[in-house]
Order: C-alpha cells, then sequence, then structure tokens
C-alpha cells in the first residue's frame, strides 16, 4: 500500500488515470481539410468562376451550398473526439483505495500505478489491476471481449495477460465487478490500460470512402482535367487567332463551366439525405450520409455475436432432472424439474448480479411463483465460494420454522458429481447429458441439495451430504428474427460471417443457430493472427465463422476482408469492436446495447439492436 506522498509523486510521474486527449483543431483548420475534398473544391471553383463571369445569384447558390456541405462534415469530423470522450466517461468516477493504512475514497483519475484497490460487487473497475486478495470475485468483461458470461478472478501472479480468461488474477479498468470482493494491485493507469490502447488504436484508424465516394472522387478529377484542358485549348486557340485574349479568357471559363458537373455534389447531397430519413423511418440511423448508398453495395458482413446475433442475455434453455429433459419455452415447466431452478435459485445470493444467476431467478419468478419452491421468508446463514479447487458455490439457509438448515449448491458438472459422492455408474448418465447439451453451445451448470444440523458449520463444501437434483443449461439466445436476415442477406448475396470470442465448438453450435449452416468452415482468431497478409486473404475467402476472436483480430479481419475487394460491413456492441467498426466501409453498432464508444466510431446505429433491420435498411 501507498502513503499518500508516494501516491503524489506518482500521479506527478504518470500522469491522471484519464485517456489523454488530442488539441482540438481549430475551426478554421478544420474547414480547411474538409474543403480539400475534390467535390467540394469543385463547388468552390464553380463559385468564383461564377463570380469572375459576374453572375452573383449563381455565386450565391453555389457559395450557401459550400457552407452546408462544409457545415456537415465539420460535424462528421469530430466523431474520434467524441468516441475517446465516450471511452473516458466508462471508467469508475471514485475508487476506493489503501493510503497511508486506511481505506479512502478518491476520483478514479487520482489512482496511480501501485495503489490498493478496496472492490467489491457492484463497482467499475478504476484501472488495470492484478488480485491481491479476496474471495469469489467475478467480474463481467464483455465490455472488451463482447462475451456475456462473467468469469471468474483468482489471487495470484500467472497467466496470460489478456482479458476474458477465468481463474485469471488480472482486473482491466471500465469493467464490472458482479460478485464478490477483494483487493488488487494498479499495474496500470490511463492511456496505458487495456481500454487505454483500444482509444489509442480508433484514434489511428482512418473511416473507409464508400464506392460512390471513391468513385466520384476519380470522375470529379477527370471532369476538372477536361475542363481545364478544354479552357486552355479555347483560349489558347482564340487569343492567337483573334487577339483578343481577354475574350478568349473568359469563352474558355464558360466553357470550362459547362464541362464541369457542379450541380452534382448537390445532387447527391440531396440524394444521400432523402435516403437517411426513409432509414430512420425503419430504425436505421445514419452517422455518415455517403453510408446509405455503400449499404446497397456491401457484399460482405462480419457480425458480432453477443448482442448482435444474440440478445446478450443469460438465459435457461435446457433442464434435465429425474429422467425428464425440458426445452424451456415449450410448454409449462414439468414438476421433475421445479427442483432444479428452485436449488439454482438457492445456490445464488438473495440480490443476484451474476448474468446465470440471475436467469434462474428470472425463470423461478415467472415459472414458479405462488409455489411452494420459492423461499422469500428463508435467511441466508453462510455461503462457500468457489474457487479454482472447487468449481461450485454453496448457500446455507434458515428456514422460519425448519429444525435444520438447507443447503443448495450449484457449479460444474464434475464439482457437484464429486460432491454428491455419486458412484461412476451414477455418474455416466449424468456426464453424458451434460456432454451432449456442450455440443448444442450450451453452459452447464449441475445442481444438488442437502440438509444440515444445527451445529457449526464445517469449513468446506464437502462435509455436506450432498443429493444430485439435476442439471441446468445456459445460453444467450439467438435473436427470433436473425436466421431469416441471414438467409436474406445469402438471396441477395451478402455473405456474412460470425466473429465471436467463443470456442470453436460453441461458436459452432451457435452459428448454426443463428442460420450459417453446419459444417462450416471455423478459423480461430490466433490461427488468423499467425498469417501474412496474403495467406489472411486467401484464408477469408472461405470463413464463415472466426472464433476466439479479440479487437486486434477483428480490426485485421476488416482489412482483409477490404483487401479481397469487396464492401465490407461491421457490427457490433462493445468497446472491443469500435476499431473494426470504424475501419469498415460500413459500421453499424446498436443502439440499446452498444456503448457510446461503439455508435460515435460507427457509421449507423440500429435504434432497436436487431440484425434483421439492418436487411431492411
Amino acid at each position: 500500500m501507498l502513503s499518500s506522498d508516494e501516491a503524489r509523486r506518482r500521479l506527478s510521474e504518470d500522469g491522471e488515470n484519464v485517456l489523454p486527449t488530442d488539441r482540438p483543431r481549430h475551426l478554421l483548420r478544420l474547414m480547411l481539410d474538409v474543403v480539400r475534398e475534390p467535390m467540394l473544391l469543385l463547388l468552390v471553383g464553380a463559385a468564383l468562376l461564377y463570380v469572375v463571369l459576374g453572375d452573383a445569384i449563381e455565386a450565391t447558390v453555389l457559395g450557401g451550398w459550400v457552407v452546408a456541405m462544409v457545415a456537415m462534415n465539420v460535424v462528421q469530423e469530430r466523431r474520434t473526439e467524441q468516441a475517446l470522450t465516450a471511452l473516458r466517461r466508462l471508467t469508475s468516477p471514485h475508487a476506493r483505495v489503501v493510503r497511508d493504512g486506511v481505506v479512502v475514497t478518491v476520483p478514479s483519475a487520482e489512482v496511480v500505478r501501485g495503489d490498493t484497490l478496496s472492490i467489491e460487487e457492484g463497482d467499475r473497475v478504476p484501472a488495470d489491476a492484478r488480485l491481491v486478495d479476496g474471495s469469489n470475485v467475478v467480474a463481467d468483461e464483455s465490455l472488451l471481449t463482447g462475451e456475456s458470461v462473467p468469469v471468474r478472478k483468482v489471487v495470484g501472479d500467472g497467466g496470460e495477460r489478456a482479458p476474458g480468461g477465468e481463474d485469471l488474477p488480472w482486473l482491466w479498468s471500465g469493467t464490472l465487478v458482479v460478485g464478490g470482493r477483494g483487493r488488487a494491485e494498479v499495474l496500470a493507469t490511463g492511456p496505458r490500460t487495456e481500454i487505454g490502447r483500444i482509444g489509442s488504436s480508433l484514434a489511428e484508424v482512418q473511416s473507409s470512402e464508400t464506392p460512390l465516394q471513391r468513385e466520384v472522387r476519380g470522375m470529379v478529377r477527370w471532369f476538372a482535367l477536361l475542363g481545364l484542358a478544354a479552357c486552355l485549348f479555347l483560349v489558347g486557340g482564340l487569343g492567337l487567332t483573334r487577339g483578343d485574349w481577354f475574350q478568349a479568357l473568359l469563352a474558355g471559363i464558360a466553357l470550362a463551366m459547362s464541362a464541369i458537373p457542379e450541380e452534382f455534389p448537390v445532387v447527391m447531397t440531396i440524394f444521400y439525405a432523402f435516403g437517411a430519413r426513409r432509414m430512420a423511418a425503419r430504425k436505421v440511423l445514419t452517422r455518415r450520409m455517403a453510408v446509405v448508398e455503400g449499404l446497397g453495395a456491401t457484399t460482405v458482413l462480419a457480425t458480432d455475436k453477443t448482442g448482435t446475433l444474440t440478445e446478450n442475455r443469460m438465459t435457461l434453455a435446457r433442464l434435465v432432472a429425474g429422467g425428464v429433459e425440458h426445452r424451456v419455452g415449450e410448454g409449462p415447466l414439468p414438476e421433475a424439474v421445479h427442483g432444479v431452478v428452485e436449488h439454482g435459485i438457492l445456490a445464488s445470493p438473495t440480490n443476484p448480479h451474476d448474468p446465470m444467476e440471475v436467469a434462474f431467478r428470472r425463470l423461478g419468478d415467472s415459472h414458479l411463483s405462488g409455489t411452494e419452491h420459492l423461499h422469500a421468508t428463508w435467511t441466508p446463514v453462510r455461503d462457500y465460494p468457489l474457487s479454482p479447487e472447487m468449481l461450485a458455490v454453496a448457500h446455507v439457509w434458515q428456514a422460519p420454522t425448519g429444525a435444520d438448515y438447507a443447503v443448495a449448491v450449484k457449479g460444474a458438472v464434475e464439482a457437484i458429481v464429486d460432491l454428491c459422492h455419486l458412484s461412476e455408474q451414477q455418474a455416466a448418465p449424468v456426464l453424458a447429458a451434460a456432454r451432449a447439451m456442450s455440443e448444442q453451445g450450451l453452459r452447464v451448470l449441475a445442481v444438488g441439495r442437502a440438509t444440515f444440523p444445527h451445529e457449526p458449520l464445517p469449513a468446506d463444501q464437502h462435509a455436506f451430504p450432498f443429493t444430485y437434483v439435476g442439471l441446468a443449461g445456459l445460453h444467450d439466445p439467438v435473436r427470433a428474427k436473425v436466421p431469416a436476415a441471414i438467409a436474406a442477406c445469402r438471396r441477395a448475396g451478402i455473405r456474412v460471417i460470425m466473429v465471436t470470442g467463443d470456442a470453436p465448438g460453441t461458436a459452432s453450435a451457435i452459428g448454426a443457430e443463428a442460420g450459417l449452416g453446419t459444417g462450416v468452415d471455423v478459423a480461430t482468431g490466433a490461427e488468423l493472427a499467425a498469417l501474412d497478409d496474403d495467406a489472411l486473404r486467401e484464408r477469408l475467402r472461405t470463413v464463415a465463422i472466426v472464433a476466439r476472436a479479440v479487437p486486434e483480430h477483428k480490426l485485421r479481419i476488416v482489412r482483409g476482408l477490404q483487401a479481397l475487394g469487396g464492401v465490407v460491413g461491421m457490427t457490433g456492441d462493445g468497446v472491443n469492436d469500435a476499431p473494426a467498426l470504424k475501419s469498415a466501409d460500413i459500421g453499424v453498432a446498436m443502439g440499446i446495447t452498444g456503448t457510446e464508444v461503439t455508435k460515435e466510431a460507427a457509421t449507423m446505429v440500429l435504434t432497436d439492436d436487431n440484425f434483421s433491420t439492418i436487411v431492411t435498411a
């Protein structure tokens, strides 16, 4: 732990725990940068020529359009600065740190390297850190990984330093603690954090032009050269033959004006505006008007899974108990599986934050309300947290009239089999059912129960006489309209690629459910990262799913697909998607679940978070 004097010294040395901001360009410089665009230069040149010719009305009209178009483009030039501002808002405004041996609350901007953070459930981590003490710490890192399942944290100093791994000690700035409490040593602050690194890469990424913008840029140059050549030819010819060089110059300028389509930029702007208005009525907001044309020309759509193809909400999908297997949503819950939901709830805190525990609570409230399987009057007595050695969590409860404690446990199937002391013969069908559920992309938990007399509770879970109850399969469900939307994309000649942080097996199962097909080509992010640019392009010709992808992979995938010559769209909702969205020809962000960073980096925002809306647009 640091002293206050040492903390001040490090704050002076390293700077505040905030993301850096570039000095904003002054308005004149920004306007000059915008006016350098060929289409705007065309309008400016035409307006000046009308001034020379003495046509004040035409000059005023074109000048007015120049001002309007410059104003629109200046607004768009601020997007990167707004994205970085949104990144800064993701960090916690205050943090609890140990200074001079006492826990104090300080602004997160004053957290320094070497500080000891005090964290608990519900806190947002203010800086990258290493867990040095604590129990049952679980963090939601979907902000950085895009995956909705929280990950366990353990005390230590080893393992890969990357977001998303289980049983690692690393905590990341901007992520949310959804379980447990502990202390952590700050390793990096401000721009040196993982979220700061993403912000830096976002600032360096250049937005892509749409195909029409590229074609218009070339066309404008050709027309300008043609007009200039015609002007010079006519001026030279008339000047030499008639000797009146002033009249020759006026004639040359008039010919150049007739050759240059100065109305074209105005017509395009109006066309884009009407297209953007129609798309807004269909729940698609366009942040760059030129994207209206680019969307219709899209040939490849690389889509994030969590929150885009799926609902980003863990849900109980399958329950297995007493020889009964029930698919949730297909009628009322059979009595045989009520115990799985009941004890899944009892093996959770009263007010859970973990998405899987919330799923148990949500299903119980909707299907078991008013039955004897919900216990609102029971009092929590003790909990036994999950650990790397025992991948299960148990909660002890006291009923108002009960003589004994009620104990519920849930966790990894192998751990529950061990705690329930199942024989090999008893365990075989349980493990087989769990394996089958896992192969279908479900995250499987087993549930057990026990009673224990009123005496000192044991030190660990092994001392409880647990009885096996059943299995619960959870998943992040695919949005209802996604399969039809993907089928529509294929009919339109648009290739869809799913990019996810999931394991290959899980990604394949979800891809099949979403309509990408079975037995499709699956690559991992690490596999693609090992390829050079030429090999990557060839590999991307056939890939349908990219598993175990991290932000760096997504950005390189987009650039590789662009190198193949297609118009590339990218969808996403997390901070990890922002650089790829900005680099893509069409960057599509989710308006409801998407972060502010993602929305600012994208060219389009879906106000209903529905993948099928892209197809409609």
